[in-house]
C-alpha cells in the first residue's frame, strides 16, 4: 500500500503504528491495508478495534477525512463501525486468490465514473460482505455500493461473485461525504 501510494500515485506517505494515538499533522487519507493476521484464524478487525490509533481514525473520518480500507482494512472498518455490515468467511469456506472483474456502480471519491469495468486481484478467505436486507436497501438507495462483481463482459452473473454473496458487492461507502470506503479487491497489488 505504501509503495503504491508513494511510488505510483506520487503521494507523500507516513506509516503510523497501531499503538500511536494521533495521525500526522496534515493527514488527508488514512489507508488501512490488507494482510493476514494470525493466519486469519482471528478476525483482524476485532483485534484492531482495540488499538489506540482507532480513536484518531474515527475522528478523522467524522471530520470528513478520507479513509480507505482494503481487504482486512475493510474488515477493520466494519468492526469499528465506520462502515455497516460485516465480512465473514467465503460461503464455500475456501481461500480465493485471482483476478476478478468489478463494475463501478456507486459514484464517489474512490469510484468517480459509474459503469467503468475494472480487473482487480483478490486474496482472501473472509471476503463475504454481509448486511441486513434493510442496510443493503439503504446502501443501494444512497448509491453507497461502490462496486459490483461482474463477468469479464461486464454482465452481472452469480458465477462472477467469488465469495458466493447474496449481494455481489465487494466495496461500500460510509462517512458523511462518502469519505470512508471499504474495498475487498486489492488495487495496490
Amino acid at each position: 500500500m505504501v509503495r503504491t501510494l508513494r511510488d505510483v500515485c506520487g503521494v507523500a506517505t507516513s506509516v503510523v503504528w497501531h499503538t500511536e494515538r494521533e495521525l500526522p499533522t496534515g493527514t488527508d487519507i488514512v489507508a488501512l491495508p490488507g494482510g493476514f493476521s494470525y493466519g486469519d484464524y482471528l478476525r483482524c478487525g476485532a483485534i484492531a478495534k482495540a488499538s489506540p490509533i482507532l480513536g484518531a481514525i474515527r475522528a478523522h473520518a467524522a471530520r470528513g477525512g478520507f479513509v480507505l480500507g482494503v481487504c482486512n482494512g475493510f474488515q477493520i472498518l466494519t468492526e469499528v463501525g465506520l462502515l455497516p455490515g460485516a465480512l465473514t468467511r467465503n460461503a464455500h469456506l475456501r481461500f480465493e486468490c485471482g483476478d476478478v472483474h468489478v463494475a463501478v456502480s456507486g459514484e464517489g471519491p474512490f469510484t468517480p465514473r459509474a459503469g467503468e469495468l475494472w480487473r482487480l486481484p483478490i486474496a482472501h478467505a473472509e471476503g463475504r460482505y454481509q448486511a441486513t436486507p434493510e442496510v443493503l436497501r439503504v446502501l443501494e438507495g444512497e448509491g453507497r455500493i461502490g462496486l459490483r462483481y461482474v463477468a469479464a463482459t461486464g454482465d452481472v452473473a452469480p458465477s462472477a461473485t467469488p465469495t458466493a454473496l447474496s449481494t455481489p458487492s465487494p466495496a461500500v461507502y460510509g462517512g458523511p461525504r462518502k469519505n470512508v470506503f471499504g474495498l475487498m479487491p486489492h488495487p495496490n497489488a
